[in-house]
């Protein structure tokens, strides 16, 4: 039987459009709001209205918050920015139930968010913690994932605590004995080690002053129980629930477009970052002279640059 020639370009304009819009994405309005998960209610916002593909982006910690990625809102110029608190932490609440602090409900979340949004194709964004949140929900759920940015990242607790130790080895004597006097004796509230902790973070973390958003404008503070829980008292001594953690093989499995950034004097060391570069064939690292780990404080103008011409080029 023949098919009339109208209703032969009516069924291909239907099945063509009906293919577009299995990729595209829904209409993106800024704006906040919350979704449900195990748990309790994550909390969400979303800048910009663009029509290029939305970046989601998870922040570091654990127990941290996503307040910082307001510093990228020149980004949602051109597409949706996505970000949310983690459970527990800044505008999703606070808990201390240790049963909500397993990598698989923090995975969860990410894709429960991605449902409510009704995200087909996306951009993930990671920053320290939030890199290995990254990998693992892309591990578990890489349908739609265009892309990955790793900035300043964690996939090893091993490889993190020896790169402690070499920018350790590096700093005065005083610093290096009181650590060695906290470690040793389990009270990390020593003077000495707080001292110690003081200047680790002045050399590898935030190197100048912290820059504020006019968008922040909502006491929304992190979660030093999850943090200590998870990872442990400092960002040197790991001795929580993460304290073996590793996914370095999963790394090795990403096929998709993947930029890894971290700071010319971060904790995440470049030499490490560039070692990370070789597990995923075709991918670059980026060095943001000048920054220690929080890149979008020290260097913030170089840190959306090498952003934003990696979603350019997708």
């Amino acid at each position: 039987m023949k098919i009339p020639f109208f209703y032969a370009l009516f069924f291909l304009f239907f099945f063509s459009q009906f293919t577009l819009s299995a990729k595209e994405n829904p209409f993106l309005k800024a704006g906040e709001g919350y979704v449900t998960v195990h748990g309790g209610q994550i909390w969400y916002r979303i800048l910009g209205e663009g029509d290029e593909t939305p970046l989601l982006l998870m922040h570091g910690g654990p127990g941290g918050t996503s307040r910082s990625f307001y510093l990228f809102e020149k980004l949602a110029k051109d597409r949706p920015l996505i970000l949310f608190d983690q459970l527990g932490t800044g505008r999703s609440g606070y808990h201390k139930d240790t049963s909500l602090l397993h990598v698989n409900e923090f995975v969860e979340q990410v894709w429960l968010l991605k449902n409510e949004l009704k995200l087909n194709e996306f951009y993930l964004y990671g920053h320290s913690w939030g890199t290995a949140l990254a990998l693992e929900y892309y591990s578990a759920h890489p349908t739609g994932v265009k892309g990955i940015i790793f900035n300043s990242p964690y996939f090893s607790t091993a490889i993190w605590e020896a790169d402690a130790d070499t920018l350790i080895s590096a700093l005065p004597d005083a610093v290096q004995e009181g650590i060695k006097k906290g470690e040793e004796s389990g009270d990390f509230s020593d003077e000495d080690y707080q001292n110690a902790n003081t200047v680790y973070a002045a050399n590898y973390m935030l190197r100048k002053k912290a820059l504020r958003s006019p968008l922040d404008t909502i006491r929304a503070p992190g979660n030093s129980f999850i943090y200590n829980c998870m990872w442990g008292p400092t960002e040197f001594t790991a001795t929580g629930t993460l304290k073996l953690y590793n996914i370095l093989d999963k790394l090795k499995k990403v096929t998709v477009p993947t930029l890894f950034i971290t700071g010319e004097f971060d904790e995440a060391r470049p030499t490490t970052v560039h070692y990370f570069e070789t597990l995923v064939p075709g991918s670059k690292t980026i060095i943001i002279k000048k920054a220690g780990h929080a890149t979008m404080h020290d260097n913030l103008r170089a840190n959306q640059k090498a952003i934003r011409d990696f979603l350019n080029k997708g």
